[in-house]
Formats: C-alpha cells, structure tokens, sequence
C-alpha cells in the first residue's frame, strides 16, 4: 500500500491545507494560523511540487501473481530480483527511468533522455519450472540487435544465478527474460 502512495502527492495535500488555514489566519488577524503559513504550509507545498517535478511512476506487474507464482518466487527468486521487482514497483524521484543506472552500465542508454528506453511493465512466470521476471521495454531509438549483443551481460549484471533472455515481440518493444538457473 505505502509503495503505491506518492510522497509529493501527500506532501501537495498536507501543504496545501496548510497554507489556506495560514491564509485564513492572516485574514482573521489570528497570529498562531497565520504563523503555520509562512513557518510549516509553504515550504512543504514547495518541496511537495519538487518532489512532483522530480517523480517517477511506478511499473506495476501486468497481473497479480497467483499463490502458486507467489510461493515459486519465494523459493527461487534470488534477492537481486526481488530488489528489481520492488524498486520499479514503488515511486522513485530524481530519475528520468526506472533501471537507468543498470542500462548505464549495460550500454544501452543513448545519449538523450529522450532516447532512453522506458520501462513500461512487469511479469512473472516460469519458464520451465523455474521463476522468471520478465521486463518489457519500449525502445525505438535503441535497435534490438544492440539489446541482443548484451544478453549475457543482463545475465551478470542481475546475477549470480540468472540467465537471460532478450526477445523482441513487436517492433520497438524488448523484453528481458531474467530466469533463475536450476540448483
């Protein structure tokens, strides 16, 4: 529930009701309201539209896991993957995508952020037997075939114990198959 609640949202609201009680204050000559104004309601309706500014959506799973996809990730799913699953579903500020640092690091973020692919869903499944988190990119300025030369690296890079898989299943669009290897 937290994960899906936005800070700078909350942060609007409290700063906002805020401000108008301190606004009211000041029109009413009540000094105590008129001081929550300029001391508390401002400064958070001004960090609350910086952090609004600086927001990043969360990526939500394509469909809730069953409780057979919820125990098979319990038991197989390595905690880098777990990481990944958490960090792209919940708001994150001051970042232009979700995995930008990892798609840094892979080569596979162009020059401008226009450019960057974006990560636009989430799933799980298995792939024969074992779990497997799959990212779906848009990515029209980045070719497949640049995405392709990198597939083993998506293996390190979320490793150890992962394989990957990069597949295209429609022009512009990439996904990244990170399957647990077998014990």
């Amino acid at each position: 529930m937290l994960r899906r609640t936005s800070v700078a949202t909350i942060g609007l609201i409290i700063g906002t009701i805020l401000s108008v009680l301190g606004m009211a204050g000041y029109i009413n000559n009540e000094t105590t309201l008129n001081v929550v104004t300029f001391f508390v309601g401002v400064p958070v309706l001004v960090g609350a539209l910086a952090l609004k500014a600086a927001e990043l959506e969360p990526v939500f799973l394509k469909e809730e896991p069953s409780d057979e996809m919820l125990a098979l990730r319990e038991a197989q799913a390595t905690p880098t993957l777990n990481q990944v699953r958490q960090d792209v579903t919940r708001y994150r500020y001051g970042q232009t995508v979700h995995l930008d640092i990892a798609l840094e690091r892979l080569g596979l973020k162009p020059s401008f952020v226009d450019e960057c692919p974006v990560l636009v869903g989430l799933r799980e499944t298995t792939t024969e037997g074992a779990y497997t988190l799959v990212l779906e990119f848009e990515t029209p300025y980045v070719p497949f075939e640049n995405w392709k030369k990198k597939e083993d690296r998506f293996a390190s890079f979320f490793g150890p114990g992962i394989n990957a898989l990069v597949e295209e299943p429609s022009k512009d669009r990439v996904d990244i198959s990170l399957i647990v290897k077998s014990a």
